[in-house]
């Protein structure tokens, strides 16, 4: 039989492709080839271009032929490219590139679809499918970070999307390539070989295992060892070995922090206390001050009351600013401690946070911890000598600062203020508020009328400046003189005697007179004698009809006297019978 008669020496030349050169005699002395031939040919030949899984799938070596918009055309040694979308490369690839392939099959333009495959896979899908129905935990290896997440090897290649990885940023990703995780597969295709795992949920649900059981070993008044991992405006997160506890900022230090920062740093290791364990919320408060000595145990040797003391003014309130006057020791400065003269209405008046200022203690109560400061003091005190500056009889000017319904304060000095009674503001009439006839401003002229330096009050009168009719009366007399007055009333002894207008002398009356004193008369009295008399302004003869008829002093009448005693500065006069 002819061969060109033959089927296979029709077939023969259209389907083998040799990849490499045949000798001349080989070609002359070849067999004629079978059907069974050409198999074992096209086998021996896809056996030169690729490699078999576990699984029996090939796994061809590729390189990229060409590459479009979407898709990379890669040469597997078959008549026909395969082709890759390009979502399925981690990074856009080149034409050379070589790649290790897996054909799935063809598409409806007869391009095989192709898979890639850098690791052995599984001879079967069926371990994998039973972790996913179970929906347990299974190992696998970071392999590289691609957009998105993360390739990781579970016996086939599965995506680790970000959200998913656990990782808080790119950097802690790049940590995990290389690394055995626990992860969860969420998604199993096992035709298309699309695995997509979990691996946030094992960590979460490894952290609150560990978690408890750390928790259960906890208790107050441990010390444990840990390391800051996050900081907040009010304190600092501090990993305790599986589980986190709360540092507050006011128990990171004894003296007063404004942010946890200023003395803390992500990374920091730290020794601390358990302050508290609360089982409900799983909550744990750490104390980092209270590993070290109270600042107040040294307080009592260290400061008494009336040292002059230098601070810092750390904070304002409503009721005065408070002076750091070590670290964890702070004073009170209280608002009426802050100035003797000026009205301090919020303590931003007189000092500012951050300023250092001289004061003086003022009280310890070591119980509660608080120390009294005064600013004031050490100004000095203006009391101190103010009966000296200002002696009860002086006269004094000073403008008027205030008022109340009882009166006016004038201000005499730094820190001091007197005070002028309505009473004694004047004599010519009735007042009924200090504004009826003083101003704020106004400069005033007053008398020291006393000085209390213990309750620091200062009493003045402007009345008892201006000139009266006892002025005239103790100007005009001298002790000795005999002068008229009419006695208004007696009792134990002593006599009220009025001797003018307004004018008014007290007299001791002899024992026997008193004994014989008659009471007042019912009867009219004449007082036009009386007024004769102040017409002659107690000068010159007395008239005749004026003396009284009975010796007994007795309400009414009207006698002579001598001026027993008469003091111009304290204005005192007194009187006995002539």
């Amino acid at each position: 039989m002819s061969s060109q008669n033959t089927p296979e020496s029709v077939i023969a030349p259209e389907v083998i492709e040799p990849t490499t050169p045949v000798a001349a005699t080989e070609v002359q002395e070849a067999p004629e080839t079978t059907p069974e031939a050409f198999k074992d040919m096209l086998k021996q030949y896809e056996q030169a271009h690729a490699t078999y899984s576990e699984t029996g799938q090939k796994q061809i070596n590729a390189t990229v032929a060409a590459v479009t918009a979407d898709s990379a055309l890669l040469d597997i040694g078959y008549k026909t490219e395969g082709i890759l979308p390009l979502k399925a490369f981690s990074t856009p690839p080149n034409v050379g590139d070589p790649f290790i392939v897996t054909v799935k099959g063809r598409d409806e333009d007869g391009y095989y679809q192709l898979s890639l495959l850098k690791f052995a896979q599984p001879k079967d899908f069926s371990s994998l499918e039973e972790a996913f129905a179970a929906k347990g935990i299974v190992a696998g290896t970071v392999t590289a970070v691609v957009k998105g997440g993360l390739t990781v090897d579970v016996g086939a290649r599965a995506f680790l999307p970000a959200s998913r990885s656990g990782a808080r940023d790119a950097a802690e990703m790049e940590k995990l390539v290389g690394q055995q995780i626990r992860v969860r597969i969420t998604k199993l295709d096992v035709e298309d070989e699309d695995v997509v795992v979990d691996r946030r949920s094992v960590v979460e649900e490894e952290e609150e295992a560990n978690k408890a059981t750390r928790f259960a070993e906890l208790e107050e008044g441990q010390i444990v060892h840990g390391t800051v991992r996050s900081l907040a405006p009010y304190g600092a997160f501090v990993d305790i070995g599986g589980t986190d506890g709360l540092l507050h900022i006011s128990d990171i230090a004894w003296n007063r922090i404004t942010k946890p920062e200023d003395v803390l740093s992500v990374g920091d290791a730290l020794d601390l206390k358990i302050l508290k364990v609360d089982a409900e919320s799983n909550k744990i408060s750490l104390g980092l001050k209270q590993l070290q000595p109270h600042p107040w145990e040294s307080v009592p040797g260290t400061y008494k009351v009336g040292d002059r003391v230098t601070g810092t003014v750390t904070r304002d309130a409503d009721f005065g600013s408070f002076v750091e006057l070590a670290p964890g020791i702070e004073g009170l400065v209280h608002i009426s401690e802050m100035s003797w003269g000026k009205k301090v209405r919020k303590p931003s008046d007189m000092v500012k946070v951050g300023d250092t200022v001289e004061t003086v203690i003022l009280g310890i109560d070591t119980d509660a911890r608080r120390i009294a400061l005064g600013l004031k003091q050490t100004l000095g005190d203006p009391w101190a000598d103010i009966a000296q500056k200002f002696p009860v009889g002086s006269a004094i000017e000073a403008p008027v600062v205030s008022f109340t319904k009882f009166g006016a304060f004038v201000q005499l000095a730094e820190g001091v203020e007197g005070m002028i009674h309505i009473s004694e503001i004047t004599a010519e009439k009735r007042l009924n508020h200090p504004t009826d006839v003083l101003r704020i401003g106004e400069v005033v002229k007053a008398q020291v009328l006393d000085v209390d330096t213990a309750k620091r009050q200062l009493r003045l009168s402007i009345k008892q400046l201006i000139p009266s009719d006892l002025d005239e009366f103790l100007a005009d007399h001298k002790q000795g003189d005999t002068v008229t007055g009419r006695i208004i009333s007696i009792d134990s002894g002593k006599a009220r005697v009025e001797l003018g207008e307004g004018i008014f002398a007290p007299c001791v009356l002899p024992a026997a007179t008193v004994e014989e004193a008659a009471p007042a008369s019912t009867g009219a009295v004449d007082l036009s004698a009386f007024s004769s008399l102040l017409k002659a302004k107690w000068q010159g003869a007395v008239p005749a009809n004026s003396k009284p008829k009975a010796e007994v002093p007795a309400a009414g009448q009207i006698r002579s006297f001598r001026i027993s005693k008469l003091e111009l500065e304290t204005k005192q006069l007194e009187i006995e019978l002539a």
